[in-house]
């Protein structure tokens, strides 16, 4: 069962803390300068909607870390430099190599607009790539020219060389992700695309959009 979470806004139609993101959806969809953030627990949430009213929550340079773990804020306000009409992916695996399964969501909403997988076997990095090419070719199909996020150093090296290098073996156990990346490979080699593919800057911004919420390297 999915743990709850409390969804403050602090910027948008009605702000307030909502409990579901339908509701905060409401509040912060197509909304100028929409400033939003969701905790796991309704105290971090009233504390943080308290800090803001009182004027310290977006203090310039400065940021707000919940209590629980001090990570960077997943909130995104106009200055941070997202580009909202995006795409972000991510990967989500099971070991390192192992099962490997990947998607693309809307970054603005979370919107799931493609998935692919379980793959059987593969690596952080490969599904990674995949991610990217599948959004780029994906974007090219509808003619669109969204910029594409991906946390993955590796990976976007990978997009722009065109080529992956990777230590995983073929064999008959990752024969289903070779071939992925095989032909992820041909498509970069064939097609061209104006869309800015970028490093998601998760020290500033937190997660990325697309998260499964699995870490894993390589």
């Amino acid at each position: 069962m999915a743990k709850p979470k409390y969804y403050v806004v602090w910027k948008g139609r009605r702000p307030g803390i909502y409990t579901r993101w339908e509701e905060c959806k409401e509040q912060i969809h197509h909304f100028p300068g929409a400033r939003y953030k969701s905790f796991s627990t309704k105290e971090e949430a009233e504390r943080a909607y308290k800090e803001d009213i009182e004027g310290s929550f977006f203090t310039k340079g400065k940021s707000h870390k919940s209590s629980n773990d001090g990570a960077p804020p997943s909130f995104f306000t106009p200055d941070q430099g997202i580009d909202f009409d995006s795409i972000s992916v991510d990967v989500g695996t099971r070991g390192n190599p192992g099962p490997v399964e990947y998607k693309g969501v809307d970054t603005r909403t979370g919107e799931v607009i493609f998935s692919y997988g379980p793959i059987p076997k593969g690596t952080n990095n490969l599904g990674e790539f995949l991610a990217i090419v599948h959004a780029l070719a994906y974007l090219k199909k509808k003619g669109s020219k969204k910029t594409v996020y991906s946390d993955s150093r590796t990976a976007l090296k990978w997009v722009r060389e065109k080529k992956v290098s990777s230590e995983l073996p073929r064999d008959s156990s990752t024969e289903e992700i070779w071939r992925l990346v095989d032909r992820a490979e041909k498509w970069l080699k064939q097609n061209t695309y104006e869309n800015k593919v970028l490093k998601w800057d998760t020290e500033r911004w937190g997660e990325i959009k697309a998260d499964y919420g699995r870490k894993s390297g390589g």
